[in-house]
């Protein structure tokens, strides 16, 4: 990585016309918005200060963006990369699949669910190979769901 680049941005004409295109359509995330947008700025001559400055970023991310575009060409430039950190452990479907017993009936012989339950009955019932508690807990929190309340209903006393 070289400590300075110079910025010099030359788009093609079939660039500029898909760099104009998604502005004027804004269908994108922000943060592609804003590097078509940036790479917008610094083919129209300007420095990367300025384009710092007029997106409110540092310069050294509008350097990096155009270095990714001299290497990698617009589509690696506008993309984004994949980010740090553990993959999901729940996929959607499992997810979904442990909800639904959870708003069923608990098995035979308990009278609600437990976090612990719902873990060692999800692989059971081979929904997922293996699953812990904790995992079990933030997705019945995500979901607002309290299996292990009763829902006590009051009512009026009748004469």
């Amino acid at each position: 990585m070289r400590p300075y680049h110079r910025v010099d941005v030359q788009l093609s004409k079939k660039e500029r016309k898909q760099i104009a295109g998604m502005l004027n359509q804004g269908r994108e995330s922000a943060r592609v918005l804003r590097r078509a947008w940036l790479l917008h700025q610094l083919d129209q001559g300007q420095t990367a200060a300025q384009v710092a400055r007029n997106l409110a970023i540092a310069s050294k991310t509008v350097r990096a963006i155009a270095r990714r575009w001299e290497e990698e060409g617009l589509e690696q430039a506008l993309a984004e990369k994949p980010r740090p950190g553990q993959k999901r452990r729940l996929e959607e479907g499992q997810s979904q699949r442990i909800i639904a017993m959870v708003c069923s009936a608990p098995p035979a012989g308990q009278a609600r669910w437990s976090v612990r339950l719902i873990a060692a009955e999800a692989v059971q019932r081979k929904l997922v190979p293996r699953v812990g508690r904790e995992t079990i807990r933030v997705l019945l929190q995500s979901h607002d769901l309290k299996p292990w309340r009763k829902k006590n209903v009051v009512r009026g006393r009748t004469r």
